[in-house]
Parts: C-alpha cells; sequence; structure tokens
C-alpha cells in the first residue's frame, strides 16, 4: 500500500477511537456521579489490573506492552475527569476564597520585623531588603531558628533560601517545612556573586577557606584549582566573614558577597568565583497566617502520596490536564516510612480562577497529609 492510502486508513481509525473515548468519557462522568453518591474511592486498582490482564491477552504479545501504555494513560485521563466531575470542595477552598475578597490584603507591608538567618552582610538580608522597603530584622544562628521565630509570633515574618540555580534545593530547607506551620507569602530571585576574601594586609599563603556548604558547592571549580585550600563548612557565608574578620589564623579565607568585605574590613582576592555567572537563589518569605496578596500567581504544596505504581503520575496528569505550569517538583524521604516520600509542588496558577480553587480541593482530597503552603508573588 503507498504512504498515502496507509494514512487515510490511520485517519478513518482516529476518527473512531475519537468517538469511541467520546462514549467512553460519557460512561465516566456517569460513574463518576455514582461513586459521588456511595462515597466509593475514584481509582480501583484491582479493576483497572483486571482491565489490562484482558486487552493485553487479547492484543497478543507483539502488541501488549503498547496496549498497557494505552491503557494506563486512559485510566489516568478516567479518573481525573471523575475528579472534575465530582467537584471538590473544603474548608480551605472556602478560605482561600475568602482571602481572595479580603479588601485588606494589598501586598507584603513596606516595614516589618523579619527573621534572617546569619548575620549582617548574609544574602538572606540582601533578599530581604528586595522584598521590604524597610525591614527591622533579626539575625538567627539557624534555619529552624527562623521557622521558630515566625511560627511563635516573634517575627511577622522569615526570610530563607530554598533553590540555588547551581547547587539545587536547600534540603535542610525542606526538611524542616514539615515540623513548623507557617505559610509562604512572597519570593524572590537574588544573584549571587560570590568573592574570596581574607583579613586586609595578610600575607600568609590561604590553607583554609570558609563558607556555607551552598557557597562552597557554587564555587567547586573554583577550589579545585587551588587544592592547597581547604574548605570548611559554617553555618552563613556573613557569619563565615566575621570568623575570618576576627580569626587569628591569618591563612583562613572566606567565600561570601562583596557587602562583606565592606562589613568586616575584608580585602578582595577574587570576585566572581562562581562556577556560572548567572547564579541566583531563590528566596521565600514565610508568615505564620495565610495571606495571599492579589498579584500572587505562583503556588506552593506539600503531600504525600501512598505507595503504589502511578500515584505521582496521576498528580502531574492532572496538573496537566488543569492547564498550569508545574515550575518545581522536590521529593524528600519520609523519616520513619521505608521508600516512602514526601512531594513539593510549585506551579504558576491564578487563585482568582474558580477552576483552580477546584483543583486545590481536588489534590487535597486525593492526597495523604496535604498542606497549602501559599500562594505567593515571586519578584
Amino acid at each position: 500500500m503507498e504512504l498515502n492510502h496507509i494514512r487515510e486508513r490511520l485517519d478513518q481509525i482516529d476518527t473512531q477511537l475519537t468517538d469511541l473515548l467520546v462514549e467512553r468519557m460519557t460512561a465516566v462522568a456517569q460513574v463518576a456521579q455514582a461513586k459521588k453518591e456511595s462515597g466509593k474511592a475514584i481509582r480501583d486498582h484491582a479493576r483497572e489490573r483486571s482491565i489490562i490482564n484482558r486487552v493485553t491477552e487479547q492484543s497478543g504479545d507483539e502488541y501488549a506492552p503498547y496496549v498497557k501504555s494505552f491503557y494506563k494513560t486512559l485510566f489516568d485521563l478516567s479518573c481525573n475527569y471523575q475528579s472534575q466531575k465530582m467537584g471538590y470542595s473544603s474548608a480551605l477552598a472556602a478560605k482561600l476564597q475568602e482571602q481572595l475578597l479580603s479588601p485588606e490584603l494589598r501586598t507584603l507591608p513596606g516595614r516589618a520585623t523579619v527573621a534572617c538567618q546569619g548575620t549582617e552582610g548574609a544574602y538572606a538580608q540582601q533578599a530581604c531588603e528586595k522584598l521590604f522597603e524597610y525591614p527591622s530584622i533579626l539575625y538567627f544562628n539557624s534555619f529552624n531558628d527562623v521557622f521558630s521565630a515566625v511560627e511563635k509570633g516573634m517575627c511577622k515574618y522569615g526570610i530563607l533560601p530554598l533553590e540555588n540555580s547551581t547547587a539545587g534545593s536547600v534540603t535542610q530547607v525542606y526538611d524542616l517545612m514539615e515540623q513548623h506551620a507557617f505559610h509562604i507569602v512572597g519570593a524572590c530571585r537574588l544573584r549571587i556573586d560570590h568573592c574570596l576574601m581574607r583579613k586586609k594586609g595578610s600575607t600568609a599563603p590561604i590553607t583554609k577557606v570558609v563558607s556555607h556548604e551552598q557557597a562552597l558547592r557554587q564555587c567547586s571549580d573554583y577550589l579545585e584549582k587551588h587544592p592547597e585550600y581547604k574548605a570548611e563548612p559554617m553555618e552563613n557565608t556573613a557569619i563565615a566573614a566575621e570568623h575570618v574578620a576576627n580569626a587569628e589564623n591569618a591563612g583562613t579565607a572566606v567565600i561570601a558577597s562583596a557587602v562583606c568585605a565592606e562589613i568586616y574590613g575584608l580585602e578582595i582576592v577574587d570576585d566572581n568565583i562562581s562556577n556560572v555567572q548567572n547564579n541566583f537563589t531563590r528566596f521565600i518569605c514565610i508568615a505564620r497566617d495565610l495571606n495571599v496578596y492579589p498579584d500572587a500567581r505562583k503556588v506552593s504544596i506539600m503531600f504525600n502520596l501512598p505507595h503504589a505504581p502511578g500515584a505521582l503520575n496521576s498528580i502531574i496528569s492532572r496538573l496537566s490536564l488543569a492547564g498550569v505550569n508545574l515550575t518545581k517538583l522536590e521529593s524528600r524521604p519520609i523519616p520513619g516510612r521505608e521508600f516512602e516520600f514526601r512531594f513539593f509542588f510549585d506551579f504558576e496558577a491564578d487563585l482568582h480562577d474558580p477552576a483552580i480553587i477546584g483543583l486545590i480541593a481536588e489534590l487535597e482530597q486525593r492526597t495523604e497529609h496535604f498542606v497549602f503552603l501559599g500562594a505567593y508573588a515571586e519578584k
């Protein structure tokens, strides 16, 4: 057969498939209504397995893998369509709608007491000043202390690094999210320009370089060129700069921002030493209360999923069907639960769209231990 004739036949088959798919989805809508009335779960893994066994046997060994893949996709589409038809609602959805109608919420305030990890000159301070025009900054030793300061009401807001374009996610912050009650109310991307600095006037050979572990990773190429430098992690880049300024060992240098050179009286030995020049860190601003401002266009959620085949794919497929852009997917192991993970999703969406509110309510119902982390704008 000529190619054109084969394609004509494929077009005819596609038309038949489309008609059958519409017919099937119509039946799926009826199934959704029946399940809603009876309270049954959307997914029936035993039935799906039975269907796949039947249709793969019907198709024969050569086509069985393709038929199995086709039906798994079909099941995901069917489950997602059932979810939409069930029209989920929740207390969270009602609260989000109330937030959107609040006349008091406009944007982050210009003045606020803000918790940051480190000390003066830290990158968190620079991120804070990007988000707040006149912040009163309280510095804390650890990320956990920042979470606690916000959770306990000591500071209304807190600034935390979440991910770097070179070194990846700050996993310690992700792990702490499960332990504290908070909401993300803002975010920003800060350009990171690392410099190597030491005490002014020092002539001793540099033997040790201190900084935060993320900064050391972001400058790993530079450090590999200097094997005589022993890298030593510290709690924060600015704390490390202050340490070098007060250290008796003249052979100790620090990787930090140029701001720290001015604050702590250090001299810059080398500048722009990051592995890549376009080095950015994403910082989040957290608060105890849920505040959704009108310019919020990014949503962050956290949830657990059952340890079952296709569980994660089903959620991703649902987001795809809703037309939202998934911008971040992070997974962290759940302590005490072998090979089970907690997932963090960031996606772009406008909560003023009722369909997005419905989507969040649906995800809350379809996942385990769902936490709405926040909806916010990112600068």
